[in-house]
């Protein structure tokens, strides 16, 4: 069957198109060209004077694992206030910062999403994760594997073993967890927090390995170099939180040496110690450094005020961040001596300086760093917000009058010390679909995502034009799904299962070996049962792997 769809105004930074009026023709799941006659399609949806983009792709949010169904589990009052079903299928869940897996595929279909991306899946709970997003609706899925704080490889890095060695281990890893890209996280200090060491900067030494996050970032992002994996290391930092890590940041960005990298959630890594507070915006410079060094990707995730609840593998910073919890509860972990995890709940408000110039800071952010194919619209669901305050957060972005309105109302002193009312600039629908489309699509090497040129898959968001940003992606008119119609007016007409996205590189059998001698002796699972198998995945045909492919540089 031919379906057209008629006369919509195209945005496809990929192919270059900057709101032509163009007809999309579907076929089996993909766009084509457009036949010698129109009349010949078989179907004709007439969308003439709607926006029209590839469907949206979130690159970091967190919707599977351990730490996402720890937030579910110890926030019941989250679900309780959030309820009411959505759509025609009552059985999809509820929560709002936490929701439940069926909510979180059908709230990223209803804004127009097609793909999500959990950032951070520890290998040895890569099954979880898995379960989880296999039951996560409407999206695409993957996830990242998380090293940097695993006992192998600091091992590895302290007995000087050579690049190929830590190569393999890395590819070893993202074949067992069934993964498409490798994440760190505080890189040695989730480890060294264990060994009552309460922060671990750049260049500081792991007092049980005596090794440094500086050199446990150069080794992965070298290794992943190696590798040829699309998406680079994606980074989260260093004292996330800690006034004055501006200056690890940039020494961070420094030290990669031209080694491409993506800095996660830059806004919580982005503060200086200036004024009264001692507390300050280092957006500025940040900005500058970043606009000058091409190798570096970032996503924001800004703060929005409200409840939600903040988790991450950081547990060093987890615990610092405890006493703010809101309401007063938290979990701390640890897992399998690899990596830990802290979940606090947390309440973003804008008469608070802090919060008030963390919400600044990020727009600073977005709005000083030039290339909107290197800058990723992100809240690190659900850290700074919950990802369904993208629609707000869109027409911050677009629209200045409205933003400065907002400016207004947060607490005066870190609006005086934020330079964002000077900013003029205001996104275009072409940078929106850059930033939520094609760049994302770009950096996690997504073949036939965030574009609508014929032979892509028929991802497709048509939304209503309108002047208020945040009510036009709120609720989009029509959501294709590889040429299904799966969303009308908002709400889901149609469950579809999305496809996994994994990378499988090849490495020696020799580190394979050495990880059965080290998983006998130290842990408290065999190799064999961390490892992923492509069946329980596909699970008896319900679910897809797609396998990308990988450019080896040595």
């Amino acid at each position: 069957m031919l379906q057209r769809l008629k006369g919509g105004r195209i945005y496809d930074p990929q192919n270059g198109v900057d709101g032509d009026v163009r007809d999309l023709y579907i076929r089996d799941g993909k766009i084509v060209s457009a036949p010698v006659h129109s009349r010949q399609a078989d179907v004709v949806t007439d969308i003439s004077g709607r926006v029209v983009m590839a469907g949206a792709i979130d690159i970091h949010t967190h919707i599977g694992g351990g730490k996402v169904n720890i937030a579910r589990m110890m926030l019941p009052e989250d679900h309780a206030a959030d309820a009411v079903p959505r759509g025609r299928h009552p059985h999809i869940g509820c929560g709002h910062a936490a929701p439940s897996t069926r909510t979180a595929g059908y709230r990223y279909a209803e804004m127009g999403y097609v793909a999500c991306f959990e950032p951070a899946m520890l290998p040895a709970n890569a099954r979880q994760a898995h379960l989880e997003m296999a039951d996560t609706p409407m999206v695409d899925k993957g996830a990242y594997a998380l090293l940097g704080n695993d006992d192998f490889l600091l091992r590895a890095i302290k007995a000087k073993r050579d690049p190929e060695y830590i190569r393999d281990y890395v590819a070893w890893t993202l074949n067992a967890a069934q993964a498409l890209a490798i994440k760190v996280v505080n890189p040695g200090g989730i480890n060294a927090f264990k060994f009552n060491q309460r922060k671990l900067d750049l260049d500081e030494r792991n007092a049980a390995y005596d090794i440094t996050p500086r050199q446990i970032l150069l080794t992965l992002a070298e290794a992943v170099r190696q590798l040829g994996l699309a998406h680079p290391l994606h980074i989260h930092g260093c004292n996330l939180g800690v006034p004055g890590n501006l200056a690890t940041t940039l020494e961070t960005i420094h030290g990669l040496d031209g080694l491409r990298a993506h800095l996660t959630h830059l806004q919580f890594h982005s503060y200086g110690t200036e004024g009264d507070f001692k507390f300050s915006s280092g957006a500025a410079e940040i900005a500058e450094v970043i606009n000058r060094n091409g190798n570096i990707s970032l996503d924001v995730g800004q703060v929005m005020f409200g409840r939600t609840v903040t988790e991450s593998g950081d547990s060093m910073r987890q615990f610092a961040g405890s006493i703010h919890a809101d309401p007063k509860k938290w979990i701390g972990m640890d897992i399998e001596c690899d990596a830990g995890c802290g979940v606090v709940p947390f309440r973003y408000k804008n008469k608070s300086f802090v919060n008030a110039l963390q919400w600044a800071i990020g727009l600073e952010l977005f709005l000083l760093i030039e290339d909107p194919w290197r800058i990723f619209l992100t809240t690190d669901h659900p850290n700074g917000a919950p990802f369904t305050c993208y629609p707000h957060l869109i027409r911050l972005l677009m629209d200045r009058s409205f933003r400065n309105d907002m400016l207004a109302t947060i607490n005066p002193d870190a609006a005086a010390a934020s330079r964002l009312a000077s900013i003029t600039r205001e996104y275009s629908l072409y940078e929106i679909a850059t930033m939520t489309r094609a760049a994302p699509a770009r950096s996690l090497g997504l073949d036939g995502f965030g574009s609508l040129a014929a032979g892509s898959n028929a991802h497709i968001t048509v939304y209503q034009e309108h002047d208020n940003k945040e009510t036009m992606f709120s609720t989009p008119e029509y959501v294709f799904k590889n040429g299904q119609l799966i969303v009308r007016n908002g709400r889901v007409t149609e469950e579809v299962q999305g496809a996994t996205h994994v990378v499988h590189p090849q490495f020696d059998a020799g580190v394979d070996n050495d990880l059965r001698l080290y998983f006998d002796r130290f842990m408290t699972v065999r190799k064999d049962s961390i490892q992923v198998s492509d069946d329980e995945i596909r699970d008896n045909g319900r679910g897809e792997i797609v396998v990308h492919p990988t450019t080896p540089t040595c």
